[in-house]
């Protein structure tokens, strides 16, 4: 029988059902092996590709086809049309089916211990007994999607501090992330905090839980939003978390002034406006005084002054008088009126 070889043509390529396919054709010359690589997500089915060819239109009554892991357990044989349970291990009983069209088998709840090689038999079953012509291995690598990383903020026992402790968690993931960090963005800046990364892993399942605590200072005059960041292994992907936004803190006020200093304040202002009233009004009265003596002095000198011309003009009446009266006694007699 002429042997079967076969070339591998284009590097992986990942579709959205999550499936690596590697175009082969078969090659003249020799028998050889090619290794393909397949992810596969953690709970999901993964693809274990055999592309054979079939040239000769073989039935599928003619040949007998099996997939062995890295440890030689077979996961499914197919003998001559027939699916042969005997030879399976136990751990791949109902879990695998046969594509017939694309000569793959599906591997179902892929697992993290999953991941490894895997080898694909095709023996033709003639007269003569078994003959292989075609091989084809496999390297399938297992992934499990990080739950979007979380932020939780630690209370701060000092009230109006600008330091923040918080906490970033994510979990059920495989393969072990690169790193986890901080970032801080303002209006103006963008700040990344990094710290050691804690990570456990589950006995059973093999998945990751990662974890970072952290504490840092923030600018409390502007607005902040912080995001923890998971940076994953091998796609480089980065997954955030939701923003942990925190408003910038009013300007503080100045203390209340207590109720008793009110008092005492508004006691000084009545007091003073009281000691400005009586001041005005003493000072309005003394003027007062200064103004009526004047005026007295004034209408006594009027007065006397008067009384002197009084006098003046009196002084002559008088003797006035006598020189009638004694006039009136040598001109007059007694007996007649004068």
């Amino acid at each position: 029988m002429e042997p079967y070889t076969f070339c591998r043509l284009t590097p992986v390529v990942l579709d959205a059902q999550r499936r690596v396919d590697w175009p082969v054709h078969w090659c003249p010359g020799s028998w050889g092996a090619a290794s393909l690589e397949s992810q596969a997500f953690f709970n999901e089915t993964g693809d274990l590709p055999c592309h054979f060819s079939n040239s000769r239109n073989l039935s599928l009554d003619e040949l007998v086809i099996f997939w062995q892991d890295q440890n030689k357990l077979v996961l499914y044989e197919l003998y001559r049309g027939q699916e042969n349970p005997h030879n399976v291990h136990p751990k791949y009983i109902g879990r695998t089916s046969f594509d017939q069209d694309s000569w793959t088998l599906r591997l179902h709840n892929v697992q993290i211990k999953d991941k490894g090689s895997y080898q694909c038999f095709i023996h033709y079953k003639g007269p003569q007994g078994l003959a292989p012509i075609h091989q084809m291995s496999s390297d399938l690598s297992v992934l499990a999607n990080f739950s979007q990383p979380e932020i939780n903020l630690i209370p701060n026992q000092t009230e109006n501090s600008n330091i923040i402790n918080l906490t970033c968690s994510s979990t059920q993931g495989y393969p072990e992330p690169q790193r986890m960090y901080i970032l801080l963005k303002t209006k103006n800046s963008t700040t990344e905090y990094d710290t050691v990364m804690k990570k456990s892993q589950n006995n059973i399942t093999e998945l990751y839980n990662i974890s970072i605590s952290m504490s840092f200072s923030i600018p409390p005059e502007t607005n902040v939003s912080i995001f923890c960041v998971l940076q994953l292994e091998p796609t480089k992907t980065l997954l955030f978390s939701p923003p942990c936004n925190i408003d910038a803190k009013p300007p503080v006020p100045s203390p209340p002034v207590p109720d008793h200093i009110l008092w005492i304040a508004a006691l000084l202002v009545t007091l003073v406006v009281v000691c400005g009233m009586v001041f005005f009004l003493t000072l309005k009265k003394r003027k007062k005084q200064q103004a009526g003596p004047s005026k007295e002095c004034e209408t006594i000198k009027v007065e006397g002054t008067e009384s002197e011309q009084t006098e003046k003009r009196h002084i002559p009446s008088v003797e006035l008088e006598k020189t009638s009266t004694s006039n009136s006694s040598l001109c007059c007699p007694e007996h007649l009126f004068c």
